[in-house]
């Protein structure tokens, strides 16, 4: 499939250093060029932005001065990931693309329009505002991709989903990924999509791949954070920790920054400045262990996560597989940790035992992680 490409794609691939492509890849990108709506689910790390990435970018005509796909996203962050893909695999194609956030300057944005961008990457509300606008026209977009879909199709942004898809021709064609998708959101995703292909990858490909170790951890409560501060400790971690309640966020930061630990934290209610911030001495390996809820970590792509620290227990079974994801990505080895408590070890284990996996008890020795039973003998 991949000497059909365009050289430039070709030439990316090289550069990339994959060997092969990934399951949902090879599912995906023949329907897609062939013009079929898509809705794909696949597990987080699995490859799914190329899925769509590298058909999208196959299909766009750069001599053509009209805007031909939009890429949309819930978050922020997630936009400008995928925007940075799409920058590094374009490279030398002469496709212009352009990122449109909520919360950035308006005007600003309206200029980087002017450049006539082929493919637009936004958050649905910013991008609706500029159609009503008439700043943005779409009767020439040919494709629409949401990722993240089942975000998109949430209260908050679904009617705004809507009426972009209804800003278009009808010839258009829809794609939608998700990791994860209940059979409302899939509900939804048939109904904005015209005789689509579903595509499922199962999780048990990607959770219970041989890269991946699940662990854990059992004390009380309180001494959580003891057990956190360890794991920050460890040499050359890259940690990605999750917490279910953005008001203890700030605390934990505080804690672990007066024993002299590199953290920094992610939420919501943050500003753009301070999550670019954050993200920024996390990828580049200044802090190593960034602490996060869930919805702000919704789709991010960070090289070389080590450990993925479940500081509260996931919420459901959709939310483990999402934060196991983070680690072992296309392959690589990484470790899921878990911190429960002697009631919590019993559901870590019914999430376990649905996805095929079997979690090892540890404990700290030295500084180290070892076996349970290792430390009882030393």
């Amino acid at each position: 499939m991949l000497n059909t490409f365009k050289p430039f794609l070709q030439e990316a691939w090289k550069k990339s250093g994959f060997q092969t492509m990934a399951s949902i890849q090879e599912k995906a990108i023949p329907l897609i060029l062939e013009g079929k709506d898509v809705i794909a689910e696949s597990p987080t790390g699995t490859g799914k932005t190329l899925a769509y990435l590298l058909p999208l970018l196959q299909k766009i005509e750069p001599e053509s001065s009209a805007l031909q796909a939009v890429v949309l996203a819930s978050s922020q962050e997630l936009v400008m990931q995928i925007f940075q893909e799409f920058q590094k695999w374009s490279e030398g194609s002469g496709i212009r693309g352009t990122s449109i956030i909520g919360g950035a300057n308006l005007k600003r944005q309206i200029e980087k329009l002017k450049k006539r961008p082929h493919v637009i990457f936004a958050t649905p509300g910013r991008l609706f505002e500029l159609i009503k606008q008439k700043k943005v026209k779409m009767h020439e977009v040919k494709m629409i991709v949401l990722d993240e879909g089942d975000q998109l199709l949430t209260k908050e942004h679904l009617s705004t989903v809507q009426n972009i898809i209804k800003s278009t021709m009808g010839d258009r064609q829809v794609v939608l990924f998700s990791a994860t998708l209940n059979s409302a959101a899939e509900k939804l995703a048939k109904e904005i999509t015209r005789d689509s292909e579903l595509i499922r990858i199962s999780r048990d490909e990607s959770v219970s791949s041989g890269g991946v170790e699940h662990i854990y951890f059992v004390s009380e409560r309180r001494d959580k954070i003891k057990l956190l501060e360890k794991i920050a400790r460890l040499d050359g971690s890259k940690s990605l920790a999750f917490i279910n309640d953005i008001s203890e966020l700030q605390v934990l930061k505080e804690k672990l920054q007066y024993k002299k630990l590199s953290v920094a934290i992610l939420h919501s209610e943050m500003n753009k400045l301070e999550r670019k911030q954050a993200l920024k001495a996390f990828r580049e390996g200044k802090i190593n262990m960034l602490i996060a809820t869930d919805v702000a970590a919704r789709g991010l792509d960070i090289q070389g996560i080590t450990h993925v620290v479940g500081i509260d227990l996931p919420k459901d079974l959709s939310q483990y597989v999402h934060r196991a994801g983070r680690t072992g990505r296309m392959g690589a080895s990484g470790t899921v940790i878990s911190l429960v408590t002697q009631r919590e070890e019993r559901e870590l284990k019914q999430y376990c035992r649905q996805l095929k996996i079997t979690p090892k008890k540890r404990t700290f020795y030295k500084g180290q992680i070892v076996k349970f039973e290792e430390k009882l003998k030393k």
